[in-house]
């Protein structure tokens, strides 16, 4: 039987939904990619298919997605970028041999090499991370208002001005604590 495990948590940024697989990341921290397969299934769901996965390629990924989220939450904050985490995401960027085509529909995909598909697959989304922590998209950075979760997420909302990395989970959540503690102070408010 397989064992099961947490839904993964998909953004519209390649970059901070990567960083999103490690969640919680200052309370009950959640892994969602424990195994190589783990990791083979969420590349998939993000169109960077690749046939398998060593312990070694998973730990590298883990090491891009902490960079990342270093880089990203530093930015966020407007402080400087932590060095050794720009390394990791310039090496990763540059190990690939990921190319982006361009399909009948007009859509980009990205086409992997056949010799280290989950080498290109993270030079993708260090390439996007790149994009995002330079300022080269439009939205801007920012740090969801869950204590417990702290994630970067691009935000692109016309306002700028999102305070969750995921509504359903964090902004939800949140919500639902203030309203119960609303309730403790006015329990007549319920009838």
């Amino acid at each position: 039987m397989r064992a099961a495990f947490p839904d993964f948590r998909l953004g519209n940024v390649l970059a901070t939904s990567f960083t999103g697989t490690l969640s919680e990341r200052h309370g009950d921290a959640v892994e969602r990619i424990p195994t190589p397969q783990r990791l083979i299934d969420w590349l998939v769901v993000n169109g960077l298919a690749v046939d398998s996965c060593t312990t070694a390629q998973l730990d590298l990924a883990r090491e891009l997605r902490e960079s990342i989220h270093a880089a990203a939450t530093a930015a966020a904050i407007q402080d400087a970028l932590p060095a050794s985490a720009v390394q990791v995401i310039n090496d990763c960027s540059t190990q690939g041999r990921a190319a982006a085509i361009l399909t009948p529909e007009g859509m980009r995909r990205w086409r992997l090499s056949s010799a280290s598909c989950v080498e290109d697959a993270l030079s993708v989304i260090a390439a996007d991370a790149i994009s995002i922590i330079a300022g080269e998209r439009d939205g801007r950075l920012a740090l969801c208002a869950s204590p417990t979760c702290q994630a970067a997420f691009f935000d692109t909302s016309q306002s700028r001005t999102r305070k969750w990395c995921d509504m359903n989970t964090c902004g939800n959540r949140q919500k639902k604590a203030r309203f119960n503690a609303n309730q403790r102070k006015n329990p007549r408010s319920a009838e």
